[in-house]
């Protein structure tokens, strides 16, 4: 049950037709919230934090944007997800003579973990990838593929392949009653963060560096103004001074709105084509990866995202690419996946450097390559999927080339 290794069900569907089928129900669903009150947060106040498997290790965006939707309409308070494999697995210990029952300090048997009668799994998209070396067709396993040189990767290609595998919550599991010291572990290390403001100052320390030393994949600038834009053709971004916003939330949360635009840039990940005209179905699927993409950062960081003002003029739009197009959700969350990988890296990379006192150089800082190991592998399954869903269109003249949607305070 960990993994659908069931390619295709009696309704004909693949299980990930199956697992897009349920998220764009998700999303509408939240959309057509959002339509009836377009101030609301894309997340409340009391949702989860970005969500983790039991060894720690955090979801990519695409996966956490949809488990924290589900989280939050299910009420779930822990973002631990874990499949039946690895809930089963919590039974035994693993020893040179095979598997044997779990036992306390005093050597007794622990009680069964197990997921509760009647809960449903959730669907995640995992991308494996298979390591080929062409002339040989010798495959080798992707860690061992990691620990080259770049020399000794070229020789070899890299196939990523999307799977879908089902988890579950940690609510779901009677975790907290047959292991009450791991469930107290998980409550300490989860515990909802809430981005803190002093009276009318705030500071977000890793973006404020970010800002001063020029530490993005282009310059930031805090300009007294009406707009907050990404230019394409300066690659600058530019906000109001923080001073104009209600307060820190909005600032940091509209900045990661721009950051995002900013990823799609032609030296980055070349979203941004050419034709992308101002109210265009283009133009309007970018907002929507700019506006999920920064709500997840705020998130991540403990902060709440409403929707841009600007934005809630697409929610239409949206709502009906996402009725009538299968591909629409597909691609976009793609990009919404390698989009916050390089806003929470870099982000994470400055806060480490602070946490360890160092004096980050610019120029070192700006070698870092923006494009992650994961987001470079996955790359071929995005275009792949964005070539067959999105036609090729005759370029039409740009009118809002010079700017990207106004910022909502």
């Amino acid at each position: 049950m960990a993994k659908d290794h069931k390619n295709y069900n009696s309704d004909g569907k693949s299980s990930e037709d199956r697992a897009l089928d349920r998220f764009t129900d998700m999303l509408i669903e939240k959309i057509q919230t959002l339509q009836g009150d377009w101030k609301k947060p894309w997340f409340s106040e009391n949702s989860t934090q970005w969500p983790k498997n039991l060894s720690g290790r955090e979801y990519n965006g695409m996966n956490s944007l949809l488990l924290m939707m589900h989280a939050e309409k299910e009420g779930y308070k822990l973002p631990v997800w874990a499949t039946f494999d690895r809930i089963a697995g919590l039974n035994y210990t693993q020893g040179k003579d095979g598997r044997t029952p779990a036992v306390d300090k005093d050597g007794e048997k622990l009680p069964v973990v197990s997921i509760n009668k009647g809960e449903k799994s959730f669907p995640v998209f995992i991308t494996v990838f298979t390591v080929v070396d062409p002339e040989t067709k010798e495959k080798i396993k992707y860690d061992d593929y990691k620990q080259m040189s770049e020399e000794e990767r070229a020789k070899y290609k890299v196939y990523p392949k999307l799977q879908v595998y089902n988890v579950f919550n940690v609510a779901q599991t009677n975790l907290q009653e047959a292991r009450p010291e791991l469930w107290k572990k998980l409550e300490d290390a989860n515990s909802p963060k809430k981005f803190e403001q002093v009276g009318e100052q705030f500071s977000f320390e890793p973006v404020d560096r970010m800002i001063k030393d020029n530490l993005w994949i282009c310059p930031i600038k805090e300009v007294k103004g009406d707009n907050a834009y990404f230019s394409i053709s300066r690659n600058e971004i530019v906000v109001p001074t923080r001073q104009q916003f209600i307060n820190g939330e909005s600032f940091y949360s509209n900045l990661f709105h721009e950051m995002g635009h900013s990823t799609g840039a032609e030296n980055q990940l070349n979203r941004l084509k050419p034709g992308q005209t101002f109210g265009s179905a283009e133009y309007a699927r970018e907002e929507l990866v700019a506006e999920l993409g920064a709500a997840l950062v705020a998130q991540r960081y403990g902060m709440t995202k409403n929707i841009k003002e600007d934005s809630a003029a697409y929610l239409k739009s949206w709502l009906n690419s996402l009725h009538e197009s299968p591909d629409f959700l597909k691609t976009t969350l793609f990009d919404v996946k390698r989009s916050t990988g390089m806003i929470t890296q870099r982000i994470d990379k400055i806060a480490l450097d602070i946490e360890q006192g160092i004096d980050t150089a610019r120029s070192e800082v700006k070698e870092v390559k923006p494009n992650s190991e994961t987001i470079e592998h996955d790359k071929p399954v995005a275009e792949a999927i964005a070539a067959k869903a999105m036609p090729k269109e005759e370029p039409e003249e740009s009118v809002e080339e010079e700017r990207h949607y106004h910022r909502g305070r």
